[in-house]
């Protein structure tokens, strides 16, 4: 379905002060990457580095920054905002809500007749239930909740305003997501944390009292599973978002809008501070800490406690443990060693050298 440039882009971040260079009649049929859009088609260009893609495209049009103002209105229509990146965020918003409104209506109270709906569960209005789907004794959905196909609420967990489980997410015991949350499928929220004791060559389970208490605005994505704590609770913050396939372990407490990539692993009791990134199949070792706005490098393995802000990036190859530690604490003396042995390199080429080449040696006369 073609929308007209200008309804698309009414009301649409106005804080950003886009501004339009072209014709608000056009009829775009599409978003597109800048490569392949056509005449039809909305495109967004966020770096100076793509400039030579904006001179050949064929886009109806383009958003870009101010830097590339000329370069734009070159070609054609263009969209001028301070945050092309952030600009086209918005309006993928807004083009879902314009072509998929029932994915952003208040959806009437819809239970499926196969799904099972505890008689002392608290259902709010404007719920829908999916088939299959089981909200559990004592358990609560409010306002606005849409529970997919075969998602489980489970004994006394609740579900914020306005929050989606999609189809087989599992919120378990007593655990609790916040307002606006969306939860990809299969995720699954409140299993057991790995705790387990050693006994006798055997393993003696330890029980996981704790829950999980999620924040607003989460996302959490496909298959990823975040885990009760042991004694207390693990917490996610306000805004974080989980890519797919990532472990939180039992205990683990991350910062308000932090954001993991897919497969990557935080063991258990770490606390990840707020604004933080991590990068997919990074790996933070149990008990560890990370200030606020610490930047993980993708398949790094954090193995000590980053205290300062920054990036941070490191990798290094598995081995006998005794000699990995030797090897480790050598590495880490490199800077040091360097520095050193360039202070003798310059000491030795200062001195005098005989013709033999070797530094001169004065000798008294016997």
């Amino acid at each position: 379905m073609s929308v007209r440039l200008g309804t698309l882009l009414d009301k649409l971040a106005p804080e950003l002060q886009p501004e339009l260079l072209g014709d608000p009649e056009l009829l775009i049929q599409r978003l597109a990457p800048i490569d392949t859009a056509g005449p039809a088609d909305l495109a967004f260009v966020s770096h100076l580095k793509y400039l030579n893609k904006l001179a050949v495209s064929c886009a109806g049009c383009v958003i870009v920054s101010p830097a590339l103002r000329a370069a734009g209105l070159a070609r054609g229509a263009c969209i001028v905002v301070t945050d092309p990146y952030l600009y086209f965020a918005k309006l993928t918003q807004r083009w879902k809500q314009l072509h998929q409104p029932s994915s952003y209506a208040q959806p009437s109270t819809l239970i499926h007749p196969s799904a099972f709906v505890d008689p002392s569960a608290l259902v709010a209005g404007n719920v829908s239930i999916g088939p299959f789907a089981f909200v559990g004794p004592r358990a609560r959905l409010d306002e606005g909740v849409r529970l997919g196909a075969h998602a489980i609420v489970a004994q006394g967990a609740s579900v914020g305003v306005g929050s989606r489980l999609a189809e087989r997410v599992t919120l378990g015991e007593d655990c609790s997501l916040g307002q606006r949350c969306l939860v990809h499928p299969g995720a699954v929220i409140g299993a057991d944390g790995f705790g387990f004791a050693p006994n006798a060559g055997r393993w003696e389970k330890i029980e996981q009292l704790g829950a999980v208490r999620i924040g607003n605005d989460v996302e959490i994505g496909a298959n990823t599973c975040i885990d009760r704590g042991a004694l207390e609770d693990t917490v996610i913050e306000d805004g974080v978002k989980l890519d797919n396939l990532v472990q939180i372990g039992h205990n683990v407490h991350i910062g308000a809008h932090t954001a993991l990539a897919g497969c990557a692993g935080v063991a258990g009791s770490a606390r990840i501070g707020a604004h933080c990134t991590v990068g997919g199949g990074a790996v933070i070792l149990g008990h560890l800490s990370l200030a606020d706005h610490v930047h993980v490098s993708a398949a790094s393995v954090v193995t000590r406690s980053l205290l300062k802000a920054g990036h941070y990036s490191g990798i290094f190859p598995i081995d006998d443990n005794a000699a990995w530690e030797k090897n480790a604490a050598s590495l880490k003396q490199l800077h040091a060693l360097r520095d050193r042995l360039r202070h003798l390199e310059k000491q030795l080429q200062s001195q005098p050298v005989t013709q033999a080449g070797t530094p001169f040696q004065s000798k008294e006369k016997s």
